[in-house]
């Protein structure tokens, strides 16, 4: 569905050329609709060599297993979504540790997923029973007897095997940004190569 009416102000939207791009833009004001987006988020939380799965009761995936996620409130730090998710469908608390892979899959919404590998906290595996209806924590050999997605499965690889840090949150960033939520490449140990 195309936007008609201006997000800000209510006034009709028209097509016009912004930057070289036909872009719906209000006939008011300077809202532009530069498109449909989402977000989503994705844990990978290990304990024990074994890796925390959900399986989905809902559509997209009904029946599959998956690692636990869900989308970003409009609010909300990226970081903080993903603990929250962790903790609503499983029970588990867990904390980021790194960023170790990214989705873009442009389409009619455009959906950008994020996946943390995240350090387990506490908390046994409890489904939340209206988007989970199963959770636990399953190794390699015992996943291969689960319907695990496609997706989900690249995504623990690549977890398992990265040989590097990934990119990590930037607890003390040179200034002080309120409210943004930054990750970096891990500064370089002095004295490495020297």
């Amino acid at each position: 569905m195309e936007a008609k009416f201006c997000m800000s102000c209510g006034a009709e939207l028209e097509i016009r050329d912004v930057d070289g791009t036909m872009r719906r833009a209000c006939t008011v004001c300077s809202f532009v609709h530069w498109g449909n987006y989402s977000v989503g988020v994705g844990a990978l939380v290990m304990r024990e060599g074994k890796m925390l799965l959900v399986r989905r009761a809902q559509e997209p995936g009904k029946g599959r297993w998956t690692n636990p996620g869900g989308y970003i409130e409009q609010h909300e730090l990226i970081h903080d979504t993903i603990r929250r998710e962790v903790l609503e469908e499983t029970g588990v608390s867990a904390e980021v540790k790194r960023v170790v892979a990214v989705r873009d899959l442009p389409r009619n919404i455009h959906n950008l997923y994020v996946a943390f590998e995240m350090e387990y906290v506490d908390g046994e595996p409890v489904p939340d029973g209206v988007e989970v209806d199963a959770a636990g924590f399953y190794s390699l050999e015992e996943m291969q007897g689960l319907n695990v997605a496609d997706f989900t499965r690249w995504l623990i690889d690549v977890a398992m095997h990265a040989d590097s840090a990934g990119l990590v949150t930037d607890a003390n960033p040179i200034v002080q940004m309120d409210g943004y939520g930054l990750y970096r490449v891990p500064a370089a140990r002095a004295g490495i190569g020297d």
